[in-house]
């Protein structure tokens, strides 16, 4: 017999927050994978009305 799976997603209209802490969580992984295929990035980012906040870590040769 198959083991249960569990699937989740999350889905969130253009303009939230969310998909725009995304859209610049991704453009900064984008930029420096580009200019440095090794580079390594947990990079979190935070939207609130008026402030972004990116937090993180980044270990890079690229210059972004």
């Amino acid at each position: 017999m198959a083991e249960p799976h569990l699937f989740t997603s999350e889905s969130v209209s253009e303009g939230h927050p969310d998909k725009m802490a995304d859209q610049i969580s991704d453009a900064i992984l984008d930029a420096l994978l580009e200019q440095d295929k090794k580079s390594r990035v947990a990079c979190e980012t935070m939207v609130k009305t008026g402030m972004v906040i990116v937090a993180g870590e980044i270990t890079t040769e690229a210059y972004v």
